[in-house]
């Protein structure tokens, strides 16, 4: 006589397998409702964009240091200020130390022309420069943090965002058992794996951007003591017609 095989339990190897399966990532991308899909593609857009700005800057920052010493020291080195000039035009539109000594070198010109005027009578040549290259030094200080509030903002935010995937998860698990009136793993790995699988692209997300942030901050600030030490040099220069040797 036959038996109807189809109403024999599964056997706890099968079951576990079952529950294994329900743990992955296919499963969880099959089984997203509305939030789970909002919270999945903003840590997806957080992190695309994190990485982007991470590749830029590195590589910004990278061509910037490389390049300092060279405009710094061939604006020193050339026999005139008409040189000098002409070296620092043919800087690439991006480098910001031929900005910061064309921007002084346009006040001077400036405060020439109007000598004899009012605005020569209102600002000294010291002061009339000083007051470029302030905001010369500004102006490339802030293109250098481009980028840097979106990395603050993905590091801090994105594992609280993949909390509320997690917590979410959970909300599922506890249904599932209500439901069912089981706490089985069958009933609850895909739920459980769901929540784990959002804290991981969460924190996946934050970690990078979090170290960018720091590194990208500390580099900076070498650079801004660059920019401050060349401004103070190029003041110098400008305001008396001479560079004037430091003391270190």
């Amino acid at each position: 006589m036959l038996q109807d095989t189809s109403a024999q339990p599964a056997s706890p190897g099968n079951s576990n397998a079952d529950a294994l399966k329900q743990m992955g990532f296919d499963h969880l991308i099959h089984n997203f409702d509305a939030l789970g899909w909002i919270v999945f593609v903003v840590l997806v857009a957080m992190s695309v964009l994190s990485w982007y700005f991470i590749v830029a800057n590195f590589i910004r920052n990278s061509l910037v240091r490389s390049r300092a010493d060279k405009v710094i020291q061939g604006f020193w080195n050339t026999a005139s200020t008409q040189e000098a000039i002409r070296m620092l035009e043919e800087q690439p539109k991006g480098e910001p130390f031929s900005k910061i000594a064309l921007d002084a070198a346009s006040a001077v010109a400036h405060h020439q022309q109007a000598a004899g005027g009012r605005l020569a009578e209102s600002l000294s040549r010291s002061e009339f420069i000083d007051r470029a290259l302030r905001q010369a030094v500004a102006r490339e200080s802030l293109r250098l943090e481009g980028g840097l509030t979106l990395l603050a903002t993905v590091g801090s935010s994105a594992p609280f965002i993949g909390l509320l995937g997690t917590v979410w998860g959970i909300y599922h698990a506890l249904i599932g058992i209500a439901a069912s009136g089981s706490a089985s793993m069958d009933k609850v790995a895909g739920p459980v794996g769901e929540a784990l699988i959002m804290t991981a692209f969460g924190l996946f997300t934050a970690i990078p951007a979090v170290l960018a942030y720091n590194f990208f901050m500390r580099s900076n600030r070498l650079t801004y003591a660059q920019f401050d030490e060349f401004a103070h040099d190029l003041h110098d220069f400008f305001a008396t017609g001479a560079r004037v040797e430091g003391t270190k």
